[in-house]
């Protein structure tokens, strides 16, 4: 009987340690996707760049379809061996490194955005969440209404330019001032000079107005508008091209008409001496 109970202990032992072994030897052959660090900050001026890999233990050669799940206006690129791919052919047993890079829209609000990203074969799903922290940022954007940075002007007048100031980054920016850098002799002043607040996406038109001086000599000449903060500025090159007055024309013409009768004149009085 002893023979039997050590017997049949033996052979409960076995079955045991077969069952405890069992689950870690399945555990070492399943495939994976794993990114080093899921949980990265940046700006919407920067994307996200993630390191992962992809291990295809299912003892099969597989092609993997890399997808990811993104907020409305996001991006995703997937890299493996330095070329942009859609999708990978992996044979059994072999790992391979991925590089994931995100951009966020340029209108994101700051806040922690959680990212699926996976790897799809015909009957297996891998998958492992990412975490992107964006961070808000400051930008402004000074131009016109219509893009165009030019415009001509009569000496001795004013001219009216309409700018706008647009709040391109994600958080509010506060105190914008208005400035110029004119010619010589210019000046300009702007309606408001100052706006108290612009929030995130937002923009505000101002009229900035020239003093062209007299006599100014016909041509092109440039004007810097800049709006500023403490947070960000942005300068608008403006060209303008100078014209001289119609009266100014005319007294041209007649101090040469002026010129070529006196020298008439005396042609006609001196020349037979």
């Amino acid at each position: 009987m002893s023979a039997y109970f050590y017997s049949f202990r033996n052979c409960m032992l076995a079955l045991l340690l077969f069952a405890i072994a069992t689950p870690s030897f399945a555990q070492k052959g399943k495939s994976a996707l794993t990114v080093r660090l899921i949980n990265l900050e940046s700006t919407t001026k920067e994307p996200f760049r993630y390191n992962a890999t992809l291990n295809n233990a299912s003892g099969q050669t597989k092609i993997y379809e890399l997808h990811a799940q993104l907020p409305e206006g996001w991006n995703a690129l997937f890299r493996a061996e330095g070329s942009q791919v859609a999708g990978i052919r992996m044979d059994s047993g072999r790992t391979m490194d991925l590089s994931i890079e995100i951009s966020t829209g340029p209108q994101t609000k700051p806040g922690k955005y959680t990212i699926p990203v996976t790897a799809v074969s015909y009957n297996d799903t891998l998958r492992a969440d990412l975490q992107a922290v964006v961070k808000g940022s400051y930008a402004l954007e000074l131009t016109t209404p219509s893009g165009r940075l030019s415009d001509d002007v009569t000496e001795g007048r004013k001219k009216q330019i309409t700018l706008t100031v647009r709040n391109t980054g994600t958080l509010p920016l506060n105190g914008i001032e208005l400035q110029t850098q004119a010619p010589v002799g210019w000046s300009g002043t702007f309606e408001p000079s100052r706006i108290e607040r612009l929030d995130a996406g937002q923009s505000q038109d101002i009229t900035a107005t020239l003093s062209v001086p007299d006599k100014t000599v016909a041509g092109d000449y440039v004007t810097n508008f800049t709006a500023r903060n403490n947070d960000a500025t942005s300068t608008a090159t403006f060209r303008m091209t100078v014209k001289t007055s119609l009266l100014s024309g005319w007294i041209g013409i007649l101090v040469i008409l002026l010129s070529l009768g006196i020298i008439y004149y005396l042609i006609r009085k001196y020349g037979r001496r």
